[in-house]
């Protein structure tokens, strides 16, 4: 994926980078990419650069096959790449990323922030409180809510608010639905250790995969946080930034449905991971356009 870079190509660079970055999306399969078709040309091209760039990152602190030291190593030069106007990286993606703070309004500290955040995976994760683990939701989840937001065109200021409300719900979500396949893969438990004590769940429970006693109770009062956070956030989004927020809001509803799906499973989640059908997603973006279209939002 690396190329190097010269000054005299860049519509071509710009169609390696746009190439790669579509490749990552669609490898990935998530459900930004897919809400990403709402959004002009433009931003979607930009938003689908930065959703690639963060699956990069990601991806770099989650491979198996890379040692611990070269994996920081690595994120520690895309870390300065991206403070440094891509300096020391030759890749495609990079260099569509490190254009968008300049076009877009935004500190590429933010970009900074994410690499932080992933960064924190390379240890087995632990976090005692919610204070603790919202400070990680906050750093790769949050943030990448406060970029999208700058590309996606809002104008109020009080929508970094509804960014930041909004992470931590999809992140909450995103905790809850992956705890069998956290501790299963990785050994790493994102639930947080006094909220496991207090329900009597044990680290071992999750990392064995048991439904012990309590087990239900603790993910209905996790469900019950992440909730909190989808109601704040949609109280938190201004009347005059709804029309430009369309693609958050469709995560919005895809996540508060996986979430609602994990409820009514029982919070099986050692047994299966819950996810909404491509027909489902369909008809979710398919209103969404049709709100956006009518003025309806």
């Amino acid at each position: 994926m690396n190329l190097e870079l010269q000054p005299s190509t860049g519509v071509a660079l710009q169609d390696a980078a746009l190439a790669s970055s579509l490749q990552i999306a669609k490898k990935s399969n998530s459900n930004l990419a897919f809400a990403l078709a709402c959004l002009p040309a433009e931003r979607r091209r930009d938003m689908i650069s930065f959703y690639a760039f963060c699956r990069i990152v990601d991806d770099i602190a989650d491979d198996p096959k890379v040692a611990e030291a070269q994996k920081r190593i690595s994120l520690s030069q895309w870390r300065h790449a991206v403070l440094n106007a891509g300096e020391g990286i030759h890749d495609p993606v990079l260099s569509e990323v490190v254009t968008l703070p300049a076009k877009y309004g935004f500190s590429p500290s933010l970009l900074a922030e994410i690499i932080d955040g992933v960064a924190s995976d390379l240890t087995s994760v632990r976090y005692p409180t919610i204070e603790a683990l919202l400070e990680y939701c906050y750093k790769v989840a949050s943030v990448v809510g406060l970029v999208s937001i700058h590309i996606f065109g809002h104008s109020d200021p009080r929508c970094h608010e509804y960014a930041v409300a909004l992470g931590y719900a999809l992140q909450l979500t995103n905790i809850m639905r992956d705890v069998g396949e956290d501790a299963r893969d990785a050994g790493r438990i994102y639930l947080p250790l006094d909220e496991l004590a207090r329900f009597g769940v044990r680290e071992d429970d999750i990392l064995s995969g048991r439904y012990g006693e309590g087990f239900a109770a603790m993910m209905e009062f996790q469900y019950q946080r992440a909730r909190r956070y989808y109601m704040e956030a949609a109280a938190l989004l201004p009347v005059a930034d709804r029309k430009n927020m369309i693609a958050s809001e469709m995560m919005a509803q895809i996540y508060r449905e996986i979430l609602e799906k994990l409820r009514n499973a029982g919070y099986r989640v050692f047994d299966r991971r819950e996810k909404l059908s491509k027909l489902r997603k369909g008809i979710i973006l398919g209103g969404y356009l049709l709100r956006g279209f009518i003025g309806a939002v």
